[in-house]
């Protein structure tokens, strides 16, 4: 129970950091419309600059409880999260290839997991 707690910890941990993207497209996104004297330009960019600083925080807390590997190895989930966010938020198109890449990552996730 209490690796599956740690595990979770991680993967949310790992949620947050794909938000960092979210805040960055959606920053230059405003840039593009509104360029630098867009108010939301800058709103975002603090987005950006604290979900990092949360996560960093956050990050070096968890990643006491696995080893290096495991833990970078699930960090490579943030490709998943970042296609999800693309797809839900940015209404961007998923590939076959996009499909693919991601089945990989998860199944050397998998790989990892099962050594751990």
């Amino acid at each position: 129970m209490k690796k599956s707690k740690s595990y979770l910890q991680l993967h949310l941990n790992i949620l947050l950091f794909s938000l960092t993207s979210v805040f960055s497209k959606c920053a230059s996104v405003q840039l593009n419309q509104g360029g630098l004297k867009n108010p939301l330009l800058y709103l975002f960019l603090f987005f950006m600059a604290a979900n990092c600083g949360v996560y960093a925080i956050a990050w070096q807390k968890v990643i006491k409880k696995f080893s290096l590997s495991t833990a970078y190895a699930n960090r490579s989930v943030y490709l998943i999260w970042s296609q999800i966010w693309a797809v839900a938020i940015f209404h961007e198109n998923l590939s076959v290839k996009n499909i693919i890449g991601l089945l990989v990552v998860l199944v050397g996730v998998m790989v990892v997991q099962r050594y751990e």
